[in-house]
């Protein structure tokens, strides 16, 4: 039997969440790509409580942007939730892929973030 692609990233998903987990010390900055939009949020685990968030639908950014499904709008992202995350004195975050492929969109919004001064 052939898995579908989104079948493939959720089994990626879940097998990347056996490793990846978020304290308060040190929360999970999460990735979620579609076909059109980039969304990312900053969570902590252990009370299920997200802290910052940011994507392509953010008021701020779609004027700014001209297409939402571009590695300028997922670095546009990256900048916006790093700056949501340390305007909370959140510094130091472990990078959930979301069971993604580290390149392109998601490579753009990791590397925003962190020259925006997220640590991970």
């Amino acid at each position: 039997m052939k898995l579908t692609r989104k079948e493939l990233v959720q089994r990626r998903h879940r097998r990347l969440r056996k490793k990846v987990n978020g304290t308060s010390e040190r929360p999970r900055l999460s990735v979620f790509r579609s076909n059109q939009h980039i969304y990312a949020q900053v969570i902590d685990d252990t009370k299920q409580h997200t802290l910052a968030a940011a994507s392509t639908l953010d008021t701020e950014l779609r004027a700014q942007l001209e297409s939402a499904a571009t590695c300028e709008a997922s670095s546009a992202v990256g900048k916006l939730v790093a700056e949501r995350s340390l305007s909370q004195g959140i510094k130091k975050v472990v990078f959930d892929r979301g069971g993604n492929i580290y390149h392109g969109r998601v490579k753009a919004l990791a590397e925003a973030a962190r020259e925006a001064g997220l640590d991970f």
